[in-house]
């Protein structure tokens, strides 16, 4: 008689990883049906350290709905970067975590040792928040004595910037020093460089600051849509692009020994993932016009294809750059849901425009 073989039973799915799954859809369900519970589900996860919930409700409204997608992301981005306290009988205050990119140019790299030795630079460039007029005159500004580069940047997770928040609100209130763990684990170390020490460097680095004022702070206050919202908007940024030649010494000092010559150039301040998200977008458009730049110069005149691959779940711009004969170089870059596409494109059309490429092409892929 043939014996028969015992089959070793399936693998049951961890409970854990089913409540997470179950958890993240009750999240995207109150998304969609754009509940009011919402933001209380949000920041209870956040309290909570569960990350993994608002990673999965994120994605799974992304494949649901545009606007359940973009009302999910929004209340999680903003309530991990931004938290409403008070301290005793006094206003309701609110301090977020803010963020600016900026791409340094050296020979050689920089050094994270050297970085922030120089205590009165360090003083004076946070002063200028509030001098230059970036940050409200009442309020109080702390910023991290650390240049973080992009990987620390991203292994930040919602929870933990949450509790950098709440420790940097500690610290400004209570004005001793406290115990900030959230903080300390942030500063992960820089990734490996390659650069030689005769190579011209540029790399990515972001100062991480916080700010806490009054929650009705009327520097804060946004006129409504118009000319008055567009002139407030237009007067912020021609602040910032006025500290930006004020303040790039200071930054200079904080980020390299004396003696080092560096140039920086400033991306826009902005709260903490809108700052990683633009600086991610600039990260690639330079990536692609110093490759698109090499292939040009080896082989001459090209011409560019830009392409627009949409499907049901996803879209992609992608760019191919060719010769006489064949592709020299290409690139591309998966879209986020809500991008405006026309914009993308002009923004590369302008990029290419730069490198001397007149011959610009489009091309639309249906799913």
């Amino acid at each position: 008689m043939q014996k028969t073989k015992n089959k070793r039973p399936a693998p049951r799915p961890s409970p854990t990883v089913d409540k997470t799954e179950s958890l993240s859809q009750e999240l995207c369900s109150l998304a969609l049906a754009q509940d009011d519970e919402l933001r209380h589900a949000v920041r209870r996860c956040l309290r909570q350290g569960k990350d993994a919930v608002l990673a999965g409700a994120i994605e799974l409204a992304r494949g649901e709905d545009v606007d359940a997608y973009r009302l999910l992301k929004e209340a999680v981005e903003e309530d991990a970067g931004t938290v409403l306290l008070r301290k005793g009988d006094g206003a309701e205050l609110e301090i977020n975590a803010f963020a600016i990119p900026l791409f340094v140019h050296s020979q050689g790299g920089l050094r994270e040792a050297e970085g922030f030795q120089d205590e009165a630079a360090y003083a004076a460039l946070l002063d200028s928040f509030t001098g230059a007029g970036l940050e409200g005159p009442q309020a109080k500004v702390v910023l991290v004595q650390h240049a973080y580069d992009l990987a620390e940047m991203e292994g930040i997770g919602y929870s933990q910037l949450n509790a950098m928040v709440h420790e940097a609100a500690a610290a400004l209130l209570e004005k001793k020093v406290a115990d900030a763990p959230a903080l300390l684990r942030s500063i992960a170390g820089w990734q490996p460089s390659a650069f030689g020490a005769g190579d011209e460097a540029v790399e990515l680095r972001f100062l991480l600051g916080f700010a806490l004022k009054r929650a009705d702070d009327p520097f804060y206050a946004v006129p409504p849509a118009g000319k008055k919202q567009d002139a407030w908007f237009e007067a912020r940024l021609q602040r910032y692009q006025q500290w930006t030649v004020s303040a790039a010494p200071l930054v200079q000092r904080c980020l390299a020994s004396k003696g080092t010559t560096l140039q920086l150039n400033f991306q826009y301040q902005d709260l903490f993932h809108g700052a990683l998200q633009q600086s991610r977008a600039e990260l690639w458009m330079l990536a692609m016009m110093a490759e698109f730049g090499a292939a040009l110069a080896a082989h001459g005149a090209a011409r560019a294809v830009i392409t627009l691959v949409e499907t049901d779940e996803d879209a992609a711009l992608g760019v191919q750059l060719f010769g006489a004969a064949d592709e020299l170089a290409h690139a591309d870059r998966r879209l986020d849901v809500g991008d405006d596409v026309e914009a993308e494109i002009e923004d590369l059309r302008d990029a290419l425009a730069t490198l001397g490429i007149a011959d610009i092409a489009i091309e639309l892929t249906a799913p």
